[in-house]
């Protein structure tokens, strides 16, 4: 039962926070397939590129790959993964999204909850299906994601209602979500209540394009509310509109810790005080880095809600991101917990 200390300061009650993240994002059911570069050109795919997709073009699709041999169906979702990494380092995490009462919303609801994650939003029973994301893997390892949004564009503000926010510690918000028609309704409701509940907001920014699509925005709403921002070097220049060195100077103004990931060449850490280079720390030959800034995620608020300084969170974050790259799917496959003694 959640503990609420009878102390109250003007508009914010100050809660008991038993809950290290509350992850908010799109329930999606990643659908992985390998594949060739002539394969992508064939079917007008951008590579590396999170594309979205309609109901009827992710089916067309979906029927192509089959020519390629049996897809691999893995529950995802980018907050998603990051909050199962969270509880795989021991960690307490929560789930907000929307699924529909479907194969593929059974699918995920079950393999979420069996994770570990705790998961209180009921399946809506009208409405578009559950989403899904089609995800290209080439063999140098790159990802293109082709996303069918579903009934996570249907989610609401109100949604949050059943998140128990008041426990957590921090509420992180995926960017691909600002996508969605109720998108900043549904991140100033997370800021609200995080302000209500003292609880810190981080951001990732998720995609260039989603940064680009956003940015005024964005820029507006991480001034204000967010603590910690994730992003790697791409989404941070088209965020800001610059060089990445300057983009994360800019942001280092403004937001309390910054971190940017740098694929094979590591990650940027930094607050105002301080700043580290983290090197990459893969766990064996990378195969698939779909999920890698989703489980850097994961290592950098597991350490930072449990005690970690920067720096020991950043390289936390490094081996979670090394262990996911080393297999195909965005879900650790090895005991994150065995990763702390590495440290």
């Amino acid at each position: 039962m959640m503990c609420v200390t009878l102390l109250f300061r003007e508009d914010q009650i100050m809660t008991s926070h038993n809950i290290d993240v509350l992850a908010v994002g799109n329930a999606i059911v990643d659908i992985f397939v390998q594949c060739d570069d002539d394969f992508l050109v064939a079917n007008k795919i951008e590579k590396e590129v999170m594309t979205l997709l309609d109901s009827a073009a992710s089916s067309k699709l979906y029927a192509a790959i089959r020519t390629l041999g049996k897809p691999q169906l893995i529950s995802g979702g980018s907050a998603a993964n990051t909050a199962v990494g969270v509880v795989n380092f021991g960690g307490k995490a929560n789930f907000v999204g929307r699924v529909h009462d479907d194969d593929l919303g059974i699918a995920f609801r079950h393999d979420i909850i069996a994770a570990g994650v705790g998961f209180d939003s009921p399946p809506a029973r009208s409405g578009s299906p559950t989403a899904s994301s089609i995800i290209l893997i080439t063999p140098d390892a790159a990802r293109s994601m082709n996303t069918c949004l579903g009934a996570s564009i249907e989610f609401e503000a109100t949604d949050l209602e059943l998140s128990n926010a008041a426990a957590a510690k921090v509420i992180y918000l995926e960017g691909y979500l600002f996508d969605a028609p109720n998108g900043p309704a549904i991140f100033n409701e997370a800021a609200r209540l995080a302000h209500l509940h003292g609880s810190k907001v981080a951001l990732s920014l998720s995609d260039p394009w989603c940064a680009e699509r956003h940015r005024a925005a964005l820029r507006d709403f991480t001034t204000n509310h967010v603590s910690i921002l994730f992003g790697n070097e791409e989404e941070v220049a088209s965020f800001c509109q610059g060089e990445v060195n300057n983009a994360i100077s800019v942001l280092l103004g403004t937001i309390d810790e910054v971190i940017v990931t740098r694929g094979p060449k590591g990650a940027f850490v930094g607050a105002r005080e301080n700043s580290f280079e983290i090197p990459a720390m893969p766990q064996g030959a990378v195969i698939d880095t779909t999920g890698a800034g989703d489980l850097f995620a994961s290592g950098y608020l597991f350490g930072r809600t449990n005690g970690f300084d920067l720096m020991q969170a950043g390289r936390l974050a490094s081996l979670a991101a090394g262990e996911v790259i080393s297999h195909i799917g965005a879900r650790p496959k090895k005991n994150l917990k065995e990763l702390l003694a590495r440290l």
